[in-house]
């Protein structure tokens, strides 16, 4: 009889030491992936508040062209009073509902 005896090919100090290495360079990656959704985040708020500067700026052009139309005689420039007023109904005919 022969006596035979188990061998594993990888010792189990090199099978864990492969898996701290796994681990490792998993753990690395997701703080990289951590750190890119931050610095994408921090992009997109600071995108945010351009855009809300770029609309506060336009609307305050809107704004101020609507006081000059509205503070505008219109008789002086030529136009005459309007006959009649008509009413709209208060329901939308836009395919908007």
């Amino acid at each position: 009889m022969h006596n035979f005896r188990l061998h594993p090919k990888f010792s189990i100090v090199s099978l864990l030491s492969g898996a701290v290495g796994v681990l490792a360079v998993s753990y690395i990656g997701l703080i990289a992936v951590v750190m890119s959704y931050a610095a994408l985040t921090v992009e997109f708020s600071q995108s945010v508040k351009n855009d809300e500067a770029a609309v506060a700026v336009l609307e305050g052009q809107y704004l101020s062209s609507i006081a000059s139309i509205q503070d505008l005689d219109y008789r002086t420039v030529g136009y005459a009073a309007p006959l009649a007023q008509i009413f709209v109904p208060a329901t939308s005919m836009t395919a908007l509902r």
